[in-house]
């Protein structure tokens, strides 16, 4: 751990708010972890009675609490009382995280003469970066990631491992696609000959557009817009192997998790949140804050709009409504076999 990381609980305090219970605002802290294997430089979280029991009870420097939590006489750690502890502790292990230096650009990578790079780049071995491509202040691509040409990378940005952006794509500032991503490659689109039965792909040759802090998972796919473009609207985040095809629009602050499927021309809307393995269809319509539970399954055309309401089943619906349905089919099966 750098010294550099090393920050006190009024640092933290004065970067987060929240309100010191107990202790001192000069208390020490290195990093974040749980309670069980805390040390002497860690800061830990509790969310409820139980856990506050177990984080005053561990070995940390500090603890981040509800408000209004009772701290215990002759509790050695320092403790912050924070609306949202989780959060709370989320943020504050971003401000300790050890900046990354920059090294620069390494020798194994092949850099093309007129791409443009900002200040303090690293590009790591092997990596590519295309013809025309500009990466902006503090960009990291690591080693054996494709920077396609043209390509645009916000400052902060950081290409993990072997990711490849083809040509077309423009990221954010902040945004994070992790190893093994292909971003901007064609959508599945063609057009079927009536007489031959042969397909002919239909153009792909629109962009894919990353908004600020948009996060991209492992081996996660989107395709570039056919004649327009994807979007992926500031704050989404997608977990590891998830698809989104082309001409889609995913909206801000949206989660999809790990192996989702969205057909091409679908959108997403604003705080939705799609679970494991959902599928939907093309030309699909998520509304703002709909929760979409695992395997749910969201036919073509469909537009599901009721913000908040958990759906579930294929096709999907309200959870009430379908675990009903499944109930009655239970009964009607056992009744058959009576």
């Amino acid at each position: 751990m750098s010294e550099e990381a090393v920050k006190t609980v009024g640092d933290l305090l004065d970067h987060l708010g929240g309100e010191l219970l107990h202790g001192s605002g000069e208390t020490n802290v290195a990093s974040v972890d749980g309670c069980a294997a805390a040390t002497a430089l860690d800061l830990v979280f509790a969310e409820n009675s139980k856990s506050v029991e177990e984080a005053l009870g561990s070995w940390a420097a500090a603890a981040v609490v509800p408000l209004g939590t009772a701290v215990p006489d002759g509790t050695r750690m320092t403790v912050v009382g924070a609306k949202q502890p989780r959060l709370w502790f989320a943020r504050a292990a971003e401000l300790l995280r050890p900046e990354f230096r920059s090294t620069g650009v390494h020798p194994a990578a092949v850099v093309a003469k007129d791409a443009v790079l900002g200040g303090c780049v690293t590009v790591g071995p092997c990596a590519v970066v295309g013809h025309g491509a500009v990466l902006g202040d503090h960009v990291r691509v690591d080693a054996g990631a494709v920077i396609g040409d043209g390509v645009k990378i916000g400052a902060w940005s950081h290409v993990y491992p072997r990711a490849v952006l083809y040509s077309g794509v423009e990221l954010g500032q902040r945004v994070v696609i992790h190893a093994g991503a292909v971003l901007g490659a064609d959508g599945f689109g063609y057009v079927r000959d009536a007489e031959t039965g042969r397909y002919v792909q239909f153009p792909q040759q629109g962009r894919l557009v990353l908004e600020d802090d948009v996060e991209i998972g492992a081996n996660t796919t989107i395709d570039r817009g056919a004649l327009a473009e994807t979007r992926v609207k500031r704050g989404a985040k997608f977990d590891n192997l998830v698809h989104v095809g082309h001409n889609c629009e995913i909206g801000e602050d949206v989660i999809i998790v790990s192996q989702t499927g969205i057909s091409g021309s679908s959108t997403v809307g604003k705080g939705a949140v799609l679970a494991g393995q959902v599928g939907v269809g093309d030309h699909a319509h998520i509304g703002p804050g709909v929760i979409l539970g695992g395997q749910a399954g969201v036919l073509s055309g469909k537009t599901e709009n009721r913000r908040g309401t958990v759906l579930w089943g294929t096709p999907a619906k309200p959870i009430k409504e379908y675990l009903r349905e499944l109930a009655t089919l239970g009964k009607l099966s056992r009744r058959g076999r009576e």
